[in-house]
Parts: C-alpha cells; structure tokens; sequence
C-alpha cells in the first residue's frame, strides 16, 4: 500500500508528519490518515508528498515485477573501484523504493579502508577467507562463517591483512553504487 511507504520515507528522512504536511502543502491530519492507507490521495497531491520527501512519485506507484526481484549469475554486474583489491558483485535487486543493497565482495590480501561513518546499518557475513573490521575502537577478526550487524553511525573499517582472498556478502541501507533507471 501506498501509506507505508510514504511513512518509511518520511522516517527514513527523519521528518515528522507536521513538516512533510506543511512542505506538501495539505493537513497534518490527512497524511496521517494517508500513512494508514484511510485515505487514497490523488496523484497531484502524492507528488507533492513525494517532492517534499526528496522522492520520485514512482517510488510510491510503482511495485516491481518478480522477474526484477532476480538477479542472476552471468547477468550480474560486477567491477572493481580504484584497484583490484575489491571487487563487487551486486546481488541485490534495485527498483523504486529498495532500501537494501547487497553484494559479494571480493577482498584480496592487503586492501585496507579508510574508517567512515554514516546513515544506516551494514551487515557482513564472511563466505570464505577472514576479514579484519575495525569498529569504534575494537579489531574484530571474522572469520568463514561469522557475521556482524552494526550502525553505520560507528565508525568503522575493514582490511585483509591475512594471506588468503576473502569473500564477503555486504548488505547495508546506504548503497553508494546506486545505478540510474534507464531512460
């Protein structure tokens, strides 16, 4: 329904119900009955919502097709960033809306990150190798098997300091290789 995803983008932005009504120009009250799918709103008055969330309207209108829910091995896009040290392999699905965003990572020895810290939440799951995560102030060694779930609003960072090639699934909310529908 369109309600819930109005609401997960406007919590998601961190905007009350007062500032995007004011911003869309309509009652507090009617997105709020909108958010619990009690009202339909007319097309205008769902751009205005979505303008004021920073959102395209298709975020809200659109649903996506199971067959775009798939991705597959030999269609996968995958590439590197600055040198082959780190490889993606995307395996998540994007259409309008998606908060997740998924990926193998190939981590060869010696690749080192700088420590960042934003919006968010990551998950890392080690399918083969280990990888070294620097969280906060703490190393973690995690090995084949293990996984960590953590705020992305904690600083952090990860390397492969050890002699093996590690393959890792990321998953995260803040997807930094967002690729542009076609047009």
């Amino acid at each position: 329904m369109i309600g819930g995803r109005v609401r997960a983008r406007r919590l998601k932005a961190g905007l009350t119900l007062s500032k995007v009504a004011d911003l869309a120009g309509i009652s507090t009250g009617y997105l709020s009955l909108i958010e619990r799918d009690k009202a339909v709103p007319t097309l205008t008055t769902l751009e205005r919502i979505a303008r004021a969330l920073d959102a395209g309207l298709d975020e809200f209108v659109t649903r996506p097709e199971a067959v775009d829910c798939v991705t597959r091995k030999e269609t996968r896009p995958r590439f590197y960033v600055g040198s082959d040290l780190l490889g993606y392999e995307r395996v998540s699905a994007q259409f309008p809306g998606v908060e997740l965003s998924s990926f193998v990572l190939t981590v060869a020895p010696g690749y080192h990150s700088e420590r960042v810290v934003h919006a968010g939440e990551e998950h890392i799951y080690v399918l083969a190798g280990a990888l070294e995560l620097r969280l906060d102030g703490d190393r973690l060694t995690l090995d084949a098997g293990d996984s960590v779930h953590y705020s992305s609003e904690r600083s952090h960072g990860w390397s492969n300091p050890f002699k093996e090639t590690a393959q890792v699934l990321w998953t995260g909310t803040h997807d930094i290789f967002t690729l542009q529908s076609p047009t």
